[in-house]
């Protein structure tokens, strides 16, 4: 029976808070309607909130509230996790209120609101790219800013969102055989991310996957190949002399010694 009640009252409440937007919208006052807007927004009522400024939007034009009906739409679609729209709509503010005293955190909003729209690692990476590319914008106009240390955590954190994807791509070449792509991928890795802590083992696979591809190669490639897996050896050997892969890594170069020895290779 209370069940039924609080269904019963909660379905008022929602009857008579859909009445209350709808005369709201339909309400020609537009001052009436922005006091509206801003206290659906101060009561983090961000669904009603959009609506109703999206309502004002196009009859804002020449009041001073215009930039502000804006300002808190991009946020609305924000705090909603609609995070693709929020940042059209903080860019788009950026662009039309440069000298706004909200210009400065409606670009950082633009380029984070970007960083939220990020993918897990696994996933294409093509908004990582984006986010980054966004946030060194924002960094380069506003170097000052006091969310300068905030985006710059931000772009190592999609860097290393970017360095993992292309740790995994590289491992499942590996993975699948595929030792000439996987060999490429290491050696794209070695140039992106030379700090990575996982410049190691990244050395010693690309070792291990180029003395694969030999071994599966035509004869007038092996040579050749095999050569690459010994200089993939040493630079292994040079960089990280105390390797924990140093052990599998001369097994490697013990194999590929005696395969050029049969290929009369001294």
């Amino acid at each position: 029976m209370m069940k039924k009640i609080l269904i019963l009252f909660l379905g008022v409440l929602l009857l008579d808070s859909c009445s209350n937007l709808t005369k709201v919208l339909r309400n020609p006052d537009i001052d009436f309607k922005y006091k509206a807007a801003v206290d659906y927004y101060d009561n983090e009522d961000y669904y009603r909130a959009g609506l109703v400024f999206e309502d004002l939007l196009p009859n804002m034009i020449g009041r001073k509230e215009a930039e502000f009906v804006q300002f808190y739409y991009a946020y609305c679609h924000y705090h909603q996790k609609q995070y693709d729209l929020a940042a059209y709509y903080f860019k788009q503010f950026y662009d039309t209120y440069r000298r706004s005293e909200f210009a400065e955190e409606a670009l950082y909003m633009f380029a984070y609101a970007n960083y939220e729209s990020t993918p897990d690692f696994n996933l294409d990476q093509s908004n990582t790219n984006t986010a980054i590319e966004a946030m060194q914008d924002f960094l380069n106009i506003y170097p000052q800013s006091t969310y300068a240390d905030q985006g710059a955590m931000v772009i190592d954190e999609l860097r290393e969102k970017l360095e993992m994807k292309a740790y995994t791509v590289a491992k499942q070449y590996h993975k699948l055989r595929r030792y000439k792509a996987a060999v490429i991928a290491y050696e794209n890795f070695q140039r992106d991310y030379p700090d990575s802590d996982l410049k190691e083992e990244v050395s010693f696979l690309k070792v291990e996957a180029q003395y694969e591809l030999s071994k599966m190669s035509i004869q007038s490639l092996k040579q050749e190949r095999y050569e690459k897996a010994v200089e993939y050896y040493y630079y292994l050997l040079d960089r990280f002399p105390q390797s924990d892969y140093i052990n599998q890594a001369q097994t490697i170069f013990n194999s590929t010694q005696k395969e050029l020895e049969d290929l009369g290779i001294n």
